[in-house]
């Protein structure tokens, strides 16, 4: 080109996009970026401190309704365990002590108390002043879980042993040398009702969820 458009020289203009406007649309980006994370946490806090724990205790309640449990349990009866009466039990009382008239003595305090009273006398030789503590309960088999438990109640450290070949239902009472006296009237009637009476048992109930 001539005249006066003749471009001279080694150096020729170059068209660039305004700067300033890259700047603005970084900036608003950035500007709007930082808002969300700052709501983002807000909402994360306010969760936590308000409704969070509403949330979770509303979820295991629900939970705990689906079940139908109550977390207390209400307590029930149940039926009174078979155990024989003290007077359904025969009880012979024997002395292996070198004390004279302890078997006696003891027979009469079982028998106001309820036992029947069968032989009563000295021990065999098989236990006569061979029992170092304060007795034996003996019985048959049958008698470990019915009437030796029941006894159990009138002399709480005694000893328990059962044979499997005796016969009838008759338990003996061996009094050893470490007997001092039955357990106290109260302290056995105590006993003989926590043994003998209805045990508690626990049964869920229903919550109005």
């Amino acid at each position: 080109m001539g005249g006066e458009y003749r471009i001279t020289g080694d150096k020729y203009p170059r068209m660039r996009r305004p700067r300033g406007r890259r700047r603005l649309v970084f900036a608003v980006i950035a500007s709007a970026a930082a808002l969300g994370l700052i709501g983002w946490g807000t909402l994360q806090l306010i969760d936590v401190f308000t409704g969070g724990g509403d949330r979770a205790t509303a979820a295991s309640s629900k939970a705990h309704c689906a079940t139908g449990a109550s977390p207390s349990a209400t307590p029930t009866t149940a039926a009174a365990k078979a155990l024989p009466e003290p007077g359904k039990i025969t009880v012979n009382v024997f002395n292996a002590t070198p004390r004279s008239g302890l078997a006696k003595k003891t027979a009469d305090e079982l028998k106001k108390r309820g036992f029947r009273i069968g032989d009563v006398g000295n021990a065999t030789s098989e236990y006569d002043k061979k029992v170092k503590g304060v007795g034996i309960l003996f019985g048959p088999e049958a008698s470990l879980d019915t009437s030796l438990p029941v006894l159990g109640t009138q002399l709480a450290d005694a000893e328990r042993r059962t044979d499997a070949g005796r016969k009838g239902t008759a338990v003996d009472l061996i009094i050893g040398t470490g007997f001092k006296a039955l357990t106290s009237k109260a302290d056995a009637d105590k006993a003989l009702a926590e043994l003998t009476g209805p045990a508690p048992t626990s049964t869920a109930t229903k919550k109005n969820c």
